[in-house]
């Protein structure tokens, strides 16, 4: 298995994290993986992005564009900033929640997220939009946004990992305090 995938949204989500359980749920299926993240501004709610190569035959860790063969993306408006590194049919995972960023938040910008998810349509043909505000909300957490589109990831079936690899990153890398909810998060759509 090959997989490029491209996870990205606004600083304080999880989009690392979320990269490093994929990255470790590959590893200890015994897959070959790198990794790469650009933060920018990322305390302030900036953009993040993570690149993440799982394969036999990789040469670097940055993904080219339209190279992609999935992006898992926390904003839409960040998901639509990484659609040029999407290959032809990839797939995309985005959250509907919005983000606004600060140019809009002061008035420099405007800000229409229905207009980003509104071309995300338009242009991604395997699209997966998550209402994920309601589905948190039945969670009872609102901070494991990461793992809910990690779920969605693994059903939609591009991640190439399945519901117990994660599973597993989860236990190795966060403390037992967190499973049963990031658990639930996880497996949200396996009803």
């Amino acid at each position: 298995m090959s997989k490029n995938i491209i996870l990205c949204g606004v600083g304080g989500q999880g989009t690392i994290l979320a990269s490093k359980l994929i990255a470790a749920a590959a590893m200890n299926r015994g897959m070959h993986v790198e990794t790469a993240e650009t933060i920018g501004m990322a305390q302030r709610g900036g953009s993040v992005f993570s690149h993440v190569k799982i394969g036999d035959s990789i040469n670097g860790p940055l993904i080219g564009k339209g190279q992609a063969d999935l992006i898992i993306a926390f904003e839409p408006g960040e998901a639509v900033r990484q659609l040029p590194f999407l290959k032809k049919n990839g797939a995309v995972v985005v959250s509907r929640r919005p983000v606004e960023p600060v140019s809009a938040m002061i008035g420099i910008a405007e800000y229409d997220d229905k207009a980003q998810i509104d071309y995300l349509k338009k242009e991604v043909q395997n699209l997966t939009v998550i209402e994920t505000d309601e589905e948190l909300a039945k969670i009872g957490n609102s901070k494991v946004l990461n793992v809910l589109l990690l779920g969605a990831a693994v059903r939609s079936g591009e991640l190439g990992l399945e519901t117990e690899d994660i599973q597993k990153a989860i236990h190795d890398r966060l403390p037992e305090k967190l499973w049963e909810v990031n658990e639930r998060a996880l497996n949200y759509g396996n009803k």
